[in-house]
C-alpha cells in the first residue's frame, strides 16, 4: 500500500479508538418505569446481570437514588463490548408523594421491583375551641 492510502487508515483506527474510549467513558443507565397502584406506586427497573449486593437505595425526600454495579466476569481476553457495565447512578423524582419508609424492594430475574405507599393526605376535623 502507499503511504497516503496508510496515513488515511491510520488516521481512521486512531478515531475508531477514540470513539470507543469515548463510549466507555459515560455510565450506562437502566430502564426505569413507574406504576401507580392505587394506593402504591411500583418503580420497576431492569438491571440485568446485577446482584442484590451490587445494588444501594436511598430515598431521600421527593427522591430515589439507585445505584449499582455491574462486575465484569474474568474470563479470557475481551474481544469486543456491547454489553455496558460498570457503575450507575440514577436519581428518579416519585411522581406521587410516598410515605417515607414504607419501600419493599424485590430483585428477581434482572428485574428490580420496589413498592411505596402513597402518602395519604389527613384531614383534621377542628371542634369548638375549650376556652
Amino acid at each position: 500500500m502507499n503511504e497516503p492510502v496508510l496515513a488515511r487508515l491510520n488516521t481512521l483506527m486512531n478515531l475508531r479508538e477514540e470513539v470507543e474510549q469515548l463510549g466507555a467513558a459515560f455510565p450506562w443507565e437502566p430502564a426505569a418505569d413507574w406504576h401507580d397502584l392505587g394506593t402504591h406506586l411500583l418503580l420497576v427497573m431492569d438491571v440485568p446481570g446485577l446482584d442484590a449486593e451490587h445494588l444501594e437505595l436511598l430515598e431521600e425526600g421527593d427522591d430515589l437514588t439507585i445505584a449499582g454495579e455491574r462486575v465484569e466476569q474474568p474470563g479470557g481476553e475481551l474481544l469486543s463490548r456491547e454489553r455496558p457495565g460498570g457503575r450507575f447512578v440514577r436519581t428518579l423524582s416519585f411522581p406521587a408523594a410516598v410515605r417515607a419508609g414504607s419501600a419493599e424492594a424485590s430483585l428477581s430475574g434482572g428485574v428490580l421491583k420496589v413498592r411505596f405507599e402513597k402518602g395519604r393526605k389527613t384531614w383534621l376535623q377542628l371542634g369548638p375551641s375549650e376556652e
